[in-house]
């Protein structure tokens, strides 16, 4: 398994403030994350002027505004994206936007951005995918909401579209803010893998960190996680987000667990060599043993350490004829 690629979805956790963004880009560079995400939308192309917001976001947001009055807050321009992309850049962090919309994917292509992740909502947008496909680009696919043949008809339109399956990730995702633990199903993720041929990852929109860190385990290439710089801000995400401590404990965490994972090989490691002579055991004398005498279950037993005949030597060493005296516990020789 290779490097675990770890996402902070700032998303429109930013709050439609160039500064803060920045800002969540330097928390995410500090806390350890290859990526820090972005919502790249133009709120009139995105939503009708009567659209309602998502019932999570009736919870987190004001009751005066409809969802398009809310994205119009949210939305970053073309030279706020410039700026940040320069901004990663200087951080060491890649730059990553989810384009919500047709003109959306032209503006992250002028920009050259190299990733674009297709949100779960574009995942049956025909005419979208084919757009973006046809950009030959890196592609990471989000799957809430979706079922198999829809994910199997979005890889067909954006391979169709010009782009190769190697270069598409497909994260398991579930579109529900925050996801309750008994509805994550990530043993889903694996099947996945097989079904599509494809890499796979997770997109994580429950509270905590623990089910990012078990995706890793799982054999997620990617895990994405909504960060905040305080789930005490104002907005729609802030409070299905971790804050930049959490994110940094995670990353953490991640990394412990692709050392962990090592490889499919079962053998003793230099460390449990040293370790085996002292823990193991071998046949030793029980009491005084004399040359002539049989080695029998009564004379002899076994004991640390295991730096003599192993016990797997038992059954061939009863019966066998001492060849010189023994002392109490010592060492069988042969």
């Amino acid at each position: 398994m290779g490097k675990v690629f770890v996402i902070a979805e700032a998303g429109v956790n930013h709050n439609g403030s160039l500064r803060l963004a920045r800002k969540m880009v330097a928390a995410a560079a500090r806390a350890g994350a290859d990526a820090v995400k972005f919502q790249t939308f133009r709120a009139d192309e995105l939503v009708s002027a009567n659209s309602p917001k998502a019932p999570y976001q009736q919870r987190t947001t004001s009751a005066d505004e409809n969802q398009l009055e809310m994205l119009q807050r949210l939305e970053l321009k073309e030279e706020a994206f410039k700026s940040l992309i320069k901004y990663c850049h200087s951080q060491r962090i890649s730059f990553i936007s989810s384009p919500f919309d047709l003109p959306s994917i032209e503006l992250l292509s002028r920009l050259g951005v190299r990733t674009l992740k297709i949100p779960s909502g574009e995942i049956t947008n025909v005419p979208y995918l084919r757009k973006i496909g046809a950009l030959k680009k890196k592609i990471i696919l989000s799957t809430g909401m979706a079922t198999l043949a829809e994910i199997k008809q979005a890889l067909v339109l954006l391979k169709r579209a010009g782009t190769r399956k190697k270069d598409i990730i497909v994260l398991h995702c579930h579109s529900e803010y925050p996801t309750p633990m008994n509805l994550v199903n990530l043993k889903v993720m694996p099947a996945l893998k097989k079904a599509l041929g494809v890499e796979v990852g997770y997109s994580d929109h429950t509270v905590g960190i623990e089910i990012p860190i078990a995706a890793a385990a799982l054999g997620a290439m990617v895990i994405e996680k909504h960060f905040t710089l305080s789930r005490k801000l104002k907005g729609p995400d802030h409070q299905a987000s971790i804050e930049p401590s959490e994110l940094a404990a995670m990353v953490r965490a991640i990394r412990n667990v692709e050392k962990a994972l090592g490889n499919t090989v079962k053998k003793p490691s230099a460390a449990e060599k040293i370790n085996m002579r002292v823990v193991r055991k071998s046949i030793v004398a029980a009491g005084d043993i004399f040359r002539g005498e049989k080695f029998s279950e009564q004379n002899l037993t076994l004991k640390r350490p295991g730096t003599g005949l192993s016990p797997l030597l038992w059954d061939k060493v009863l019966g066998l004829t001492a060849r010189r005296d023994f002392r109490k516990d010592e060492l069988i020789t042969l």
